[in-house]
């Protein structure tokens, strides 16, 4: 697997990436919908991430810096035909990677906490990370999950 920062530009990306965006908001009730579209993902505090197998786009993951020892993943994603083969584990374990080179500390996510949401949990909770409290700008809502994972540089 092969990682490109960046690459919005790439027609695949562009593509997973409005996917995702469409089907977040599409399953997160108003006022609990925290995913980015492309341009928020362009923001300075952001790196982002697409990995491939050979030309084919398997997925793609941000990193955003809460400050310097604080990240947050976001905008997780696999492309449809590399899930369930253990893609999610090899896209976060990149990020943790990444995040690990950038002397991140601690990386924070947030997901819905509805059925659409439960394969994601259970990805993160094999990937070591535990609940949460809300951490930045979120606050407790019911239709969130809060999860962290403290990493070793």
């Amino acid at each position: 697997m092969k990682s490109i920062e960046g690459n919005f530009d790439n027609q695949d990306v562009d593509k997973l990436l409005r996917k995702h965006f469409v089907e977040l908001r599409s399953v997160s009730p108003a006022g609990s919908t925290h995913v980015l579209d492309i341009e928020g993902l362009k923001d300075t505090s952001i790196k982002f991430w697409s990995m491939w197998e050979n030309d084919e786009l398997i997925g793609c993951g941000a990193l955003k810096f809460l400050n310097k020892d604080h990240g947050e993943f976001k905008s997780i994603r696999l492309a449809d035909e590399f899930r369930r083969k253990g893609n999610g584990i090899k896209i976060i374990k990149h990020l943790i990677d990444e995040a690990r080179k950038l002397k991140i500390k601690k990386i924070s996510l947030e997901t819905g906490a509805g059925n659409f949401f439960k394969p994601a949990r259970e990805l993160f909770i094999l990937c070591g990370f535990k609940k949460c409290e809300p951490f930045a700008h979120y606050k407790n809502d019911v239709n969130s999950v809060y999860m962290s994972l403290l990493i070793n540089n």
